[in-house]
C-alpha cells in the first residue's frame, strides 16, 4: 500500500471511540457528515502521497469548521484546496486564517509538491469538536478546552497517534503546531509512550494570524528553518 492508500484507509475508519463527551460538546467528523469529503481527500492524497516514502508528521490541535472540518485535509480550507492544490470543491468557499498561513509557509519551503513529499499534517485529535455559544452560534472547541474533554479523549488521541505513526511516519522528529497547551499535552504523552525522539513546537498558525500578522514573515522563516531540520538527517 502507498502512503496515500494508508491515509485514505485511516480517514475512512475514523470514528470517535473515546469516553462520553461533556454536555454541550459535539464531535465533528467530516468523513461521515459530508458527502464529498472522502472523494476530495482521496484526490489530494493520491496526488501528493502516491508512494511508499516516509514523512515527518506535523500535529495540530483538532480540525476546525472552515478548514479540515470541510475538506478532510488538515489546514486546507476550500479556497486553498482549489487555488493551491487544484482540486475542486462544491459549496461555500470558506476562508480559514490558519490555512492561509500554512500555505504561505509551504510556498516558502518550496511549494506543495516539495512540502507534501516530506511532511504529513494531522492533529493530536484527528476529529474536531464544536459547541454552541450564548448567542446560539456554533463555534470550534479544542480538546484541551475543558478538563472533562481531555479526560474523555485521552485514549482516543493516544490510539490515533499510534495509528498515524503506522502510516509510515518517521519518529525521529515530530512537529507540533502550538507552543502552549497543545505542546504541553503532546510532550506529556510522549514522555509516557515514547512516540517520538524529538518534538519541535512552532507557534500555531491561528495565533500568528490573530496576534502576529505584523511579523508574519518572521514566523514563516522560523517554520522553514524548523522544517529544514529533516533535511539534515538525509
Amino acid at each position: 500500500m502507498t502512503f496515500a492508500d494508508k491515509v485514505i484507509q485511516f480517514n475512512g475508519q475514523l470514528e470517535y471511540t473515546g469516553e462520553k463527551l461533556p454536555a454541550g460538546i459535539r464531535i465533528m467528523n467530516p468523513f461521515k457528515e459530508l458527502d464529498q469529503t472522502i472523494g476530495i481527500s482521496e484526490l489530494f492524497y493520491h496526488k501528493y502521497y502516491n508512494d511508499t516514502n516516509p514523512r515527518h508528521i506535523i500535529l495540530g490541535i483538532n480540525p476546525g469548521r472552515f478548514g479540515g472540518g470541510l475538506t478532510g485535509i488538515p489546514f486546507t480550507d476550500p479556497k486553498r484546496l482549489k487555488s493551491e492544490c487544484d482540486i475542486n470543491y462544491e459549496g461555500k468557499m470558506t476562508h480559514e486564517p490558519s490555512s492561509v498561513f500554512v500555505y504561505e509557509a509551504i510556498h516558502a519551503y518550496g511549494g506543495v509538491e516539495a512540502f507534501y513529499r516530506d511532511f504529513y499534517i494531522n492533529s493530536l485529535c484527528p476529529l474536531g469538536f464544536t459547541t454552541i455559544d450564548a448567542g446560539g452560534k456554533e463555534k470550534n472547541y479544542n480538546y484541551y478546552d475543558s478538563r472533562e474533554l481531555i479526560h474523555a479523549t485521552n485514549g482516543f488521541i493516544i490510539e490515533n497517534i499510534r495509528k498515524q505513526i503506522g502510516l509510515g511516519v518517521a519518529t525521529d522528529i515530530c512537529f507540533c503546531f502550538g507552543t502552549g497547551k497543545n505542546e504541553s499535552f503532546l510532550r506529556k504523552l510522549n514522555e509516557e509512550h515514547c512516540f517520538f525522539k524529538r518534538i519541535i513546537a512552532l507557534e500555531h498558525p491561528r495565533f500568528i494570524m490573530q496576534y502576529k500578522t505584523a511579523t508574519k514573515q518572521f514566523y514563516i522563516d522560523k517554520y522553514v528553518a524548523a522544517f529544514g531540520e529533516v533535511n539534515k538527517l538525509h
